[in-house]
């Protein structure tokens, strides 16, 4: 079984496989338009990074049933067909089947499209069971870019430069002047 995984399981991978590669899937496109704090993605006629990775026989019950659970927030399985990176290491060069958890427009956590400022907002001030939603974005962020450099993921980079700029204008919002600083301290 391989299992592909182009959001936190790029980097949170914790469960066991025998072997990993880079690459793509055709047709759908990387969207934060899900309630779901942790995982995101819906279909569309683009292309979407992240990593394939292959289960042993013995473990796929055990990692499918995980799997299952980590991705229950509206997330179905799809298999599709997977491309791995083009280099001199990848030792597979043929597509080959991949599971995946997409999230579909069906499912009642899914927020549909909005303005990209618009969800910005909303990933700076959305923390769930998994953590703070702007650490996933940012981590999702430098993962890709270590991953495939070439990567032209705009709706996330965007994303990451409107949230990196939200957090810096919270940040000095909520710094206090030096005179009152000064004030409190003499």
């Amino acid at each position: 079984m391989w299992i592909f995984g182009y959001g936190s399981l790029t980097w949170k991978t914790d469960f066991p496989y025998t072997k990993w590669f880079v690459g793509s899937v055709d047709g759908y496109a990387r969207r934060f338009w899900q309630a779901s704090m942790d995982h995101r993605g819906v279909p569309d006629k683009e292309q979407v990074w992240g990593i394939a990775y292959h289960v042993a026989e013995s473990d796929r019950a055990s990692v499918k049933e995980y799997l299952d659970f980590r991705e229950k927030n509206g997330y179905t399985t799809k298999a599709i067909m997977f491309y791995p990176l083009q280099s001199e290491k990848n030792s597979v060069q043929e597509p080959f089947e991949v599971l995946v958890y997409i999230a579909t427009p069906c499912n009642p956590a899914f927020l549909g499209p909005a303005p990209l400022e618009e969800i910005a907002n909303q990933i700076v001030s959305s923390e769930g069971p998994s953590g703070k939603n702007k650490d996933y974005l940012l981590q999702l962020a430098s993962t890709m870019r270590k991953l495939v450099p070439d990567c032209n993921d705009t709706h996330l980079f965007e994303l990451e430069t409107l949230v990196k700029r939200l957090m810096s204008e919270d940040h000095h919002q909520t710094e206090l002047p030096q005179n009152k600083i000064n004030e409190m301290t003499a």
